[in-house]
């Protein structure tokens, strides 16, 4: 995809929203996600021993989430609540922002549109980490991970749904930025456009067959878009 397919993605969308976990931050970069997998996966086997060979098979704490909510779902909130815990912990770890993220954040904000963070990691670990490196002013909403639903994570249009309905804007007036193909596929059920951060080689051409309208490498890309 080339440049001016990102810029004529931006240039229609009146909202910008952002995921969390690639774009802006890498959440487990200091806490590794095998290893919040791993504890909560005990954590719910120490309830329900017979979930321990089927939360075994994933290094994903998401999916630990939504295998434990598919099976008990009393022991899911008891998991969901841990997860936060950990989510908030692995952020202040987590080092500095996506290289060029907090540039993009700036000056989509100049041009005028509206931001949001939509995520399928908890809203108080996207709230944490923002405000630790002080770049809170520039989002508008934030949409985490929504409570004890873990069924309405992307690629379900949920959270880009609700994002668009805070910033009164209609879904399809909104671009979602996301580096994973549950990111485009949750943009486009929602009636919306994708660009996908390609911040993995391999991704790009993946973006491209989901059908993101743009693909970037770079988040500076975005900035100077917008620019």
């Amino acid at each position: 995809m080339a440049s001016d397919d990102l810029g004529r993605t931006l240039a229609r969308a009146s909202a910008v929203l952002f995921d969390f976990d690639g774009p802006l931050c890498d959440v487990f970069a200091g806490l590794p996600a095998p290893q919040v997998a791993s504890e909560l996966a005990e954590l719910a086997a120490a309830s329900d021993p017979t979930l321990s060979a089927k939360l075994a098979v994933t290094h994903d704490p998401l999916e630990v989430l939504r295998l434990t909510f598919d099976a008990d779902q009393a022991l899911g909130l008891q998991v969901e609540q841990a997860l936060i815990e950990a989510e908030v912990k692995a952020v202040e770890v987590a080092g500095d922002p996506t290289v060029g993220a907090v540039a993009a954040l700036a000056a989509t904000q100049a041009a005028g549109r509206r931001v949001a963070v939509v995520s399928n990691n908890s809203a108080e670990c996207v709230r944490s980490f923002l405000a630790r490196h002080s770049v809170d002013t520039y989002v508008r909403e934030i949409v985490g991970r929504p409570v004890n639903r873990p069924d309405l994570m992307k690629p379900h249009p949920h959270s880009l749904l609700r994002a668009a309905e805070l910033l009164e804007v209609g879904p399809s007036e909104c671009v979602l930025i996301g580096d994973s193909l549950t990111d485009i596929q949750a943009a486009h059920l929602s009636g919306g456009t994708a660009i996908g951060y390609a911040n993995k080689p391999h991704k790009r051409d993946a973006f491209a067959e989901a059908g993101a309208e743009a693909v970037t490498e770079y988040m500076e890309a975005i900035a100077d878009a917008m620019r």
